[in-house]
């Protein structure tokens, strides 16, 4: 009898563990594939930099109307995610230095703190395995200045990257609408 006890606790504490990812499958599949999702890296001075998010569009899923994506979609100084569904999430395989911070190796959620004015912030969090939203900023590791940048022709498509940087390091970068941010790093010794 106190096995099947054991077994059903078991169970049941396992249950529990699950529903929250079947819960993100539901909703992910609920929207119908409009923001497709993309993993993207590189192997910066023998360390590999891994990045998974949701790449929404400009243009509304609903109605295809162009929305306008900084300081409308994405408002200025407010917590952003980073892409569609679930966090945006960076693995990284030694510790590296960002913006005169060093974030040990590991997982991490990374989301942007857009400005129209001022700097733009990427923030790490130690926070994981979220929906995306709200963004919990008690749980930063980091928050660094991230490079605003116009680009010629419109993105529009949510993209992210991580490359070499040419100055040594590497790089990530986030692009949409006629923006581009990015925020060099290094790796530490």
């Amino acid at each position: 009898m106190n096995l099947l006890k054991s077994s059903l606790l078991i169970a049941a504490v396992g249950l529990v563990g699950v529903m929250p990812l079947m819960a993100q499958q539901k909703k992910a599949a609920s929207t119908g594939g409009n923001s497709p999702h993309e993993t993207t890296g590189a192997v910066i001075e023998g360390n590999r930099v891994t990045v998974t998010y949701g790449r929404p569009f400009s243009k509304n899923p609903k109605s295809d109307e162009v929305r306008k994506i900084w300081g409308g979609l994405v408002p200025y100084g407010k917590a952003w995610r980073m892409g569609s569904d679930e966090a945006t999430l960076l693995l990284i395989q030694k510790p590296i230095v960002i913006g005169g911070t060093t974030i040990p190796a590991g997982a991490y959620t990374l989301y942007f703190v857009p400005s129209e004015d001022g700097a733009s912030k990427l923030a790490f969090s130690s926070s994981l395995g979220g929906w995306g939203v709200p963004v919990i900023e008690k749980t930063d590791v980091a928050r660094v200045d991230a490079k605003k940048e116009s680009v010629e022709k419109s993105v529009d498509q949510f993209t992210m990257a991580v490359e070499k940087n040419a100055a040594g390091g590497g790089v990530i970068k986030l692009m949409w609408e006629k923006t581009a941010f990015s925020v060099p790093f290094t790796v530490a010794k």
